[in-house]
């Protein structure tokens, strides 16, 4: 490392102003921040230094994500081989997925890295460093069957009308990654729901097996036209088809410990969001109209469709949800409750966790607004009383 160390600093002098390569300034600072942690200290005023800078928490970010899109690549090939009766092994299943879901990363980076990079360079500016986790996020979050032109557009338009029109990273009000998604769902609606978008049909570099017309209902599309599905384990360690890394409980859980022992997501955002979710699915257990996703029980809520990848990855998001202590719970209570009344009442739509949380990201800053005001008033009448 101290080899390349001194590799960067004796080039760093032709990105500097008035080197003949300062055009890509940006650039280069942008990759040397990603290797090395900046040296760089505030000379004035008063600042709080932390030992953990932005890009670094990006990366337990996308640490956490590893499990549930490793996972996600195995499922793809299982579901696949499973649709079109073909034996294959671990090695072939995770193979057909890995080959399936990494053309969505990589379009997902090269569009949006681009579009960082050609913006930092007009702006003159760093390369901000938030697109390390929505880049990971956005394959992670559309069927397997996704045509890459589509995401290409979709995070484009993500990139640009939801973050960068507002700032850049932690200035936007809306999560990039579930923008992208809900451009998609309404854009391009055939292509994110209904029977035939979770199984990909094709053979790729001879894996798998090339089938017209595979088709694989979610168990919340089914309990939405047929009826409820009855519990599996299946449910729990994610072998059945949905979105690419949303399926697997169990590796959404090993994410949700990263990030809590990392210190990055707020627990009380986690659990006021499995809170209100398990809250109003019990009230439409007792009070719910007599539809089969009515009389799902609350637990299995929980684990199907977006539910717990939005509430440990998504709702936690530090720039777009809540920030106060007390205003987190609230938060993500509502975000909880919020999906599963889309989820039962909306009889077009059988997730509601993408819409749940764009729309609470609406009134976070509400939430916050409330309880500093309602601080400031209790300590008033505090002071007042101590008179």
């Amino acid at each position: 490392m101290k080899a390349l160390r001194n590799y960067l600093d004796k080039i760093k002098p032709n990105f500097e102003e008035g080197g003949k390569y300062h055009a890509f300034r940006s650039v280069f600072e942008g990759f040397e921040t990603f290797l090395f942690v900046p040296n760089t200290t505030s000379k004035t005023g008063t600042h709080i230094h932390d030992a953990i800078d932005s890009k670094r928490i990006m990366s337990f970010v996308v640490i956490a994500l590893l499990p549930a899109l490793l996972f996600g690549m195995y499922n793809v090939g299982y579901q696949h081989y499973h649709a079109t009766g073909v034996e294959g092994s671990f090695i072939q299943m995770f193979g057909y997925g890995f080959l399936a879901v990494l053309p969505k990363i990589i379009v997902s980076y090269v569009v949006g890295l681009g579009i960082e990079f050609i913006v930092a360079q007009w702006k003159k500016e760093e390369i901000q460093e938030g697109f390390l986790v929505s880049g990971m996020l956005i394959p992670m979050i559309v069927p397997v069957d996704c045509p890459l032109w589509m995401l290409a557009v979709a995070t484009a338009f993500s990139v640009i009308f939801a973050k960068e029109v507002f700032g850049g990273t932690g200035m936007n009000i809306f999560n990039p990654a579930l923008i992208t998604r809900a451009f998609l769902f309404f854009a391009y609606p055939t292509k994110m729901s209904g029977d035939t978008v979770w199984v990909s049909s094709d053979s790729i570099f001879g894996l798998g097996k090339t089938v017209d017309g595979l088709t694989a209902a979610t168990p919340l599309g089914v309990a939405k036209v047929a009826e409820c599905p009855a519990f599996s384990w299946d449910m729990v360690t994610g072998l059945i088809p949905g979105s690419i890394g949303e399926t697997s409980v169990i590796a959404i859980a090993i994410g949700a410990v990263i990030l809590l022992w990392s210190g990055v997501a707020s627990w009380r955002t986690m659990l006021s969001v499995f809170v209100g979710g398990a809250v109003m699915g019990m009230v439409f257990n007792a009070f719910g109209p007599d539809t089969a996703i009515a009389h799902m029980p609350w637990y299995e809520h929980l684990c199907l469709g977006g539910f717990c990848f939005g509430a440990v990855f998504m709702a936690t998001d530090p720039v777009t949800s809540s920030r106060t202590e007390n205003g987190k719970f609230v938060y993500g209570f509502l975000i909880g409750a919020m999906a599963i009344i889309i989820r039962v009442l909306n009889p077009g739509y059988p997730e509601g966790m993408m819409l749940a949380i764009l729309l609470m990201n609406i009134f976070a800053p509400l939430i916050d607004y409330v309880v500093v005001q309602n601080n400031i008033s209790r300590r008033a009448k505090r002071a007042m009383s101590n008179k």
